[in-house]
């Protein structure tokens, strides 16, 4: 299965913030929407990086309450993998795997991010490939 298959389950919207809001701001953000990731976009909406809930609290632990106050832009990922409706779940989950990152930006072929996923929803799709494929072999060998 492609990238373009789960967006078309999952959808297209992409959660922003901008570099200069608070990161309590985008702790509410992310907490409002059951989120775990936001991204940051520049003043023309290029993805400038992300914030995840868990580089809030990996800071909180570090510093305490008073990290919250600080620009996103200071506590971001600014080096950002993002992947193309072309790939393959696979190649997608080996590179969240290798990189040890739970969300990636889908981008079109000029860059434009057209969605976020979540290692939760590769995995999703891919059990259901995983599901699909263990049901046609028992139909194959029962003779349905």
């Amino acid at each position: 299965m492609r990238i373009e298959r789960l967006m078309q389950d999952k959808g297209h919207e992409v959660v922003t913030i901008g570099p200069e809001a608070s990161v309590a701001d985008a702790a509410r953000l992310l907490s409002e929407r059951r989120i775990g990731a936001v991204l940051i976009v520049d003043e023309a909406g290029r993805p400038a990086g992300i914030l995840s809930e868990r580089d809030i609290v990996r800071e909180l632990g570090r510093r305490g309450p008073a990290c919250l106050d600080n620009p996103v832009k200071d506590m971001m990922t600014a080096t950002l993998q993002s992947c193309r409706a072309a790939d393959t779940l696979d190649e997608v989950l080996a590179r969240m795997t290798e990189g040890r990152f739970r969300h990636m930006p889908v981008v079109d072929a000029e860059g434009v991010m057209t969605g976020v996923i979540s290692i939760g929803d590769v995995v999703k799709a891919r059990l259901g490939e995983l599901a699909h494929e263990r049901d046609a072999l028992e139909g194959m060998v029962m003779g349905y």
